[in-house]
């Protein structure tokens, strides 16, 4: 049964969610089409570039990105308390990069003196854009309506692009967010579009490791006294530090390059993508047992349904919820 999109965000249970669209033409998102022989890689970086752009805007934090041929993936965290302590100003200000706003507040930009009436319905107005620049579900509309009108455009054609609403999975616990960043880190090596993760294109996983090959370079050119010895990474991806660290992910970037590199060459091994042996593997960090975290990671896709966790974790998102059951458990 579909559940209600209200049903499925939770963020006084979980600030990350992984979230999926699909391209309902047989042209495809991006990649050739066989009939045509028309190509379309370039869309891959349209996605990326709106993709950062909105999370520029909104208070919505990357995590991880894998650009396929007729879908994407995204791992998000949402920033509520960032949002919250955005003044009104910067609230306007970031709602008018994407939309033309409101007469009354272009009015209260240019300095005009507003009535009582007017000021409550100003302030209303921003609190409801404030709202929704934490919204997944405006985050999405303004990606996937972007995309779809210049597809359109670029195809000289109307009508649907997008095979229907997003998927959302709530992520509940540390286990269940880093291994679907793994499972969307790998697609293109189980997809068997990509030997190995540098070269697996419009990826997070690839940007993190080009941004690592390019800080090793930059602090082989410096002085010791000049480097700090920190490792550089995206700024526009949330990066990795330690579990008590705010506003990272819960490990460091070295060791979950290793995790995934580990994790490809076991989880596929039988595939042509196969991530060669001989790379370092951890899950120390983790606290899981390899056989689980295999397990977990391979049947990512078929195992959960809305919400991701251990079995602990979804029986009492569950309870909390009134529901018997979530996909996932048993």
């Amino acid at each position: 049964m579909t559940r209600a999109r209200k049903g499925l965000i939770d963020l006084s249970s979980t600030s990350y969610y992984h979230l999926i669209a699909r391209c309902v033409r047989r042209a495809f998102l991006c990649g050739e089409d066989k009939y045509t022989g028309k190509n379309f890689d370039h869309r891959r970086a349209w996605i990326v570039d709106r993709i950062k752009l909105l999370s520029g805007v909104f208070a919505i934090e990357i995590a991880a990105y894998a650009i396929m041929s007729n879908h994407y993936h995204l791992v998000v965290k949402v920033n509520r308390q960032q949002a919250l302590g955005w003044t009104e100003a910067e609230v306007i200000t970031r709602w008018y990069k994407l939309y033309k706003g409101s007469p009354l507040i272009d009015r209260y930009r240019h300095g005009e003196t507003l009535n009582e009436a007017e000021e409550l319905l100003k302030s209303e107005l921003i609190e409801k854009w404030r709202a929704r620049l934490y919204d997944i579900s405006w985050f999405m509309k303004n990606l996937n309506e972007y995309i779809a009108k210049k597809a359109n455009k670029e195809d000289n054609c109307a009508g649907k692009y997008w095979e229907g609403r997003y998927k959302s999975q709530a992520l509940l616990d540390e286990a269940a967010l880093l291994s679907c960043m793994a499972y969307v880190d790998l697609n293109p090596i189980r997809a068997n579009v990509a030997n190995k993760l540098e070269d697996s294109d419009f990826t997070s996983i690839q940007e993190r490791i080009k941004q690592l090959k390019s800080s090793k370079t930059n602090v082989n050119q410096l002085n010791k006294n000049e480097t700090k010895r920190q490792t550089k990474q995206p700024v526009s991806l949330i990066p990795f530090g330690k579990r008590d660290q705010e506003h990272t992910l819960p490990i460091s970037l070295l060791d979950y390059l290793e995790l995934v590199e580990w994790t490809g060459r076991h989880v596929c091994s039988e595939k042509r993508g196969y991530i060669q042996k001989g790379m370092p593997c951890t899950l120390a960090s983790l606290r899981i047992e390899e056989a689980a975290w295999l397990d977990k990671v391979k049947n990512y896709g078929t195992r959960y349904g809305n919400f991701v966790g251990s079995q602990t974790v979804l029986r009492a998102h569950a309870a909390k919820n009134d529901v018997n059951w979530y996909k996932g458990v048993g």
